[in-house]
């Protein structure tokens, strides 16, 4: 979902890994000579591409391929320590191995480098997905704002009503009238558009005809057409032209119509808003046979042709839906079905109304449904316009009673974030911690699965969870456009100098007008948030906001600067910055934060540490810190100094991170250490012991980590210690006995690991031990020693599917 954007060197550092492993365990393993003999084939032909990567100008869309490399010359060098008795287990492993390779040949031969936004963390719509081999791993998604690109296509929901003639209709315009070229697919918002294009795309007919040339684009409000171009010649493998303006931008888009015209060609634009008839015009400038446009829109664009209304969903259809929705199989009675027929009559047919409202009614007493429908018979129809169907969401957020306000605060939150990005839970534990004291991070994640199980957003999780551990990271939220709309258009009811939340969406430079008008002297506002584009020049308005305690800056320029007016955030304590660009962004005016007395929290996406450690003051409020697909470089050393008082640091997907500094173990308020998926980190440092307040030690899938330093036996509190898939690790700490404290451990996938310490059986606290079957035989003979100990044994999980169901 990823991991900062990674360069040339690193994959083909990563294939050489890999290549080296197989030709190593070949000559000395006769085990699997053979299958590994196939692989190295597949390596082979995989070089060539590998060499003819730098003939890109980009630099993404690598990691995915680095990872998978690397995860594979783990698993090659774990087979030549593999007795007989698991040849089987380890030959099906290496076929799959072999299988995904040549798959990754296929991609790139194909397809091109696909864009890390697109394998890497929305955070465009954050899926992922890298399956790891040791277990289902998928990195997040990372794509520009308001761009969403990919030949792989996204899947319709699993239940879907009243599309099938809608379908029919559509494939008998498109695949049959040849004089068809574009083809606008319109209705009100929330009515199954964009369900609709995905079932068109998934449709065998339709893949049959147009094969790998399906290319699925999510538009949206503000169309970027420079990087819709850029994605497009990614995908299909040709070298990346670099735009100095949307003129050269045109141009190419033109030469790659020109190059695909001798095979057939779709293009989905999903979600395309009033204003873009200029972008329309572009692709569909040139005429050629089996060149085919699906537009999804709320707006018509009767210049295009006559346009596809996608009508609302008849009575039967809409009656099968709420039953789903409302789970009503078991209320059969004519109470419930004459209520259900007078909700249905006020949806008017609109699939994610009546989903919505069935979901919020489900398991609910007669009461309640009785009660929504006499509110509802008081007001006019709910359909009329978008804002009769923003009233009819709205009766999903009414449902919530009092014992539910905090989950209604939540959803109201989540307009804090672009559209059509994932939302990174973890940002949303850090906000809620102190808007609305939720400390323990599973209440966050809890009330995420409220709002999923309301229809009111959607938790995505983009790792397979052999083991929940209370770490988040890799959890997202998404969202439909519409209910984003929902909590901005409900956040907006007050006057705005008394918002509880003010969100500010900047095109350009251009400001909202009651902001440069200077209209209020301070906005009372608990939560602000700011989204600019890659047209922002960073020149910031004047804005009093002294109530606010947290402050969210969505952004995807390569340079960007703090506003002047945090210097004045005195009730500061949360602050988020996500960088949804293609590369680390240097950031100025770090040292503002220096001025704030209450700051607790920061977590930073997508950023360049380097521009920041520099110029960044003394921070003796903040706890917490997170890097998240940060480049690292050399500038942690001073970014730590400037923490004396931290008591959380989490490190994740930093790509470069190859070993911690020693200044990290004067931290020593520190409780919890998480260190994920940072696989070229190869040491901790010698004095980690000093770290006597440490609580949590994480250090999964850190692949190239040793060893854990011998001082590791000082942290007497330590509760918990993560090395899963940390593959090169061989031995615990002799006197690891010493952390009597420690009541749990997770040494999964830790292949190396050939005998446990006699001292482990001086850790009476010890009560769960997480291990796979082959690290479970090192526990046995000290069972008998350990009598409160709890062995949780978790399958090994080789999933490379990912190749198979690259992200949309």
């Amino acid at each position: 979902m990823y991991a900062a954007s990674v360069g040339m060197g690193a994959l083909r550092t990563s294939f050489q890994m890999l290549f080296g492993a197989v030709k190593s365990v070949q000559e000395e393993n006769t085990m699997f000579q053979h299958i590994l003999g196939d692989i190295k084939s597949t390596l082979d032909s995989l070089q060539p591409l590998i060499k003819d990567i730098d003939k890109y100008n980009s630099k993404e869309g690598l990691q995915n391929y680095a990872i998978q490399m690397e995860e594979g010359a783990k698993l090659v060098h774990k087979c030549s320590k593999v007795g007989v008795w698991r040849k089987h287990t380890y030959t099906k492993k290496l076929h799959q191995l072999d299988k995904s390779l040549r798959r990754v040949f296929d991609v790139l031969k194909l397809q091109g480098m696909r864009d890390a936004r697109e394998t890497l963390v929305s955070l465009r719509n954050i899926e992922t997905v890298l399956s790891r081999i040791e277990e289902s791993l998928k990195i997040k998604t990372n794509q520009p704002e308001m761009i969403k690109c990919s030949s792989a296509v996204p899947e319709p929901p699993s239940v879907t009503v009243g599309l099938d003639l809608p379908l029919k209709e559509l494939k008998m315009k498109l695949l049959k009238d040849e004089k068809v070229s574009m083809l606008v697919l319109t209705a009100a918002g929330g009515c199954g558009k964009t369900t609709l294009a995905k079932m068109f795309c998934q449709d065998q007919e339709v893949k049959d005809t147009f094969k790998n040339n399906i290319f699925f684009v999510n538009v949206s409000k503000k169309p970027n057409l420079d990087l819709i171009v850029h994605q497009l010649y990614q995908q299909k493998g040709s070298e990346l032209p670099a735009f100095e303006n949307e003129v050269m931008a045109a141009n190419w888009l033109q030469q790659f119509l020109k190059e695909s015209r001798q095979n057939p060609l779709l293009f989905v634009l999903d979600d395309v808003w009033s204003g873009s008839e200029s972008l329309l015009e572009k692709f569909d400038q040139f005429k050629f046979s089996n060149y085919k446009i699906l537009v999804t829109s709320r707006f018509a664009f009767p210049r295009f042709g006559s346009p596809y209304h996608l009508s609302p969903l008849n009575d039967e259809d809409a009656m099968a839906l709420f039953h789903y929705s409302a789970s009503l199989e078991d209320k059969s009675s004519y109470t419930y079905e004459d209520l259900s027929r007078k909700i249905i009559k006020r949806c008017k047919g609109c699939p994610l109304a009546i989903a919505l409202v069935g979901r919020s009614l489900r398991r609910q007493p007669l009461e309640i449904w009785q009660k929504r429908v006499v509110e509802w018979c008081k007001g006019s129809s709910i359909l009329d316009s978008d804002k009769d169907l923003l009233a009819c969401l709205q009766s999903s957020l009414d449902a919530l009673d009092n014992e539910k306000a905090i989950i209604k605060e939540c959803f109201l939150d989540l307009g804090s974030f672009p559209e059509d990005q994932r939302i990174a839970a973890a940002a949303l534990i850090d906000m809620w911690a102190e808007l609305y004291g939720l400390d323990e991070e599973i209440l966050t994640i809890a009330n995420l699965h409220e709002l999923t199980s309301r229809s009111l957003a959607n938790l995505v999780v983009t790792r397979h969870e052999r083991e929940a551990d209370g770490y988040y990271t890799e959890h997202f939220v998404t969202q439909h456009d519409m209910l984003r709309e929902l909590a901005i258009h409900q956040a907006s009811q007050d006057p705005i100098e008394h918002r509880k939340r003010l969100f500010m969406n900047i095109c350009g430079d251009e400001l909202p007008k009651w902001l440069t008008e200077q209209k209020y002297q301070a906005i009372k506002a608990q939560l602000l948030s700011i989204s600019t584009d890659g047209a922002f020049s960073a020149k910031w308005p004047s804005i009093q906001v002294p109530e606010a305690e947290v402050l969210v800056l969505n952004f995807q320029t390569k340079n960007y600067a703090l506003p002047e007016f945090v210097e004045k955030m005195d009730k500061l304590k949360v602050l988020i910055l996500n960088n949804y660009g293609s590369l680390p962004a240097e950031l100025d005016n770090f040292e503002l934060l220096g001025s704030l007395p209450n700051l607790k929290r920061i977590r930073l996406e997508r950023i360049s540490i380097p521009s920041i450690s520099k110029v960044l003051k003394q921070l003796k409020s903040l706890q917490k810190i997170s890097f998240f697909m940060c480049d690292i470089g050399q500038g942690l050393v001073q970014i730590l100094d400037a923490l004396p008082n931290l008591v959380e640091l989490n490190i994740d997907y930093c790509h470069d991170l190859v070993q911690l500094p020693a200044n990290l173990c004067d931290l020593v308020h520190l409780k919890k250490l998480s260190i994920t998926n940072c696989h070229k980190l190869f040491a901790l440092p010698a004095d980690i012991g000093k770290l006597v307040n440490l609580e949590v030690l994480r250090l999964r899938s850190c692949a190239e980590l040793l060893e854990l330093p011998r001082s590791i036996r000082n942290l007497i509190v330590l509760k918990f210690l993560d090395i899963s898939d940390c593959f090169s690790v061989e031995e615990l700490p002799e006197d690891i006995g010493a952390m009597c404290s420690m009541e749990k451990i997770n040494v999964s996938q830790c292949s190396r690991l050939k005998e446990l310490p006699a001292s482990v059986m001086d850790i009476q606290q010890l009560n769960e031990v997480i291990c796979d079957e082959e690290t479970k035989t090192l526990w046995e003979p000290f069972l008998p020693f350990l009598t409160n100990i709890h062995i949780k044994v978790i399958k090994e999980d080789i999933n490379l599917s990912w190749l198979n169901k690259l992200p949309p």
